[in-house]
């Protein structure tokens, strides 16, 4: 069961790697932060469109490994329609379950699969990084984000 659980994990991660969701400069974004993952490499810049606290629109650019691309995807997913208290409340999930394998209040099913990912502790960071970039754009940050 483990064993199956974990395939299906990782054909999640490489199905939004190879084909990322909404990897593309979005025109009618008012935010946008930059991310950048020194110790992989991951560089993304991430694109809102928020009408009052409400993401209408999510896009992302840029270069990283499997997991942060299919992290920046999953996450320009599950933005669209909710406002930026439940993005933050999912980020401090997100970060709890790439850090520690396990969230109260499980985050989204489709999050799930980057629960293994506190087993590698060089992965948490490609991980986290598209979630720190938006948590950056959603405060209207100017800085680029690093997780260094």
């Amino acid at each position: 069961m483990f064993d199956e659980l974990s395939d299906l994990y990782q054909q999640v991660i490489l199905d939004h790697s190879k084909s990322p969701r909404n990897f593309r400069v979005l025109p009618g974004a008012n935010r946008s932060a930059q991310g950048y993952n020194p110790l992989c490499g991951d560089n993304i810049t991430l694109y809102l469109e928020l009408d009052g606290d409400v993401v209408k629109s999510a896009g992302f650019q840029g270069s990283g490994c499997a997991i942060s691309k299919a992290s920046a995807s999953l996450l320009t997913e599950m933005m669209k329609g909710k406002t930026t208290g439940e993005i933050r409340s999912l980020f401090n999930r997100m970060h709890d379950l790439v850090t520690t394998g396990k969230c109260e209040g499980a985050p989204d099913g489709k999050l799930a699969v980057f629960a293994g990912v506190h087993k590698f502790p060089a992965r948490v960071k490609c991980a986290i990084l598209p979630w720190h970039a938006a948590m950056s754009a959603i405060e209207g940050k100017q800085d680029p984000v690093s997780t260094e």
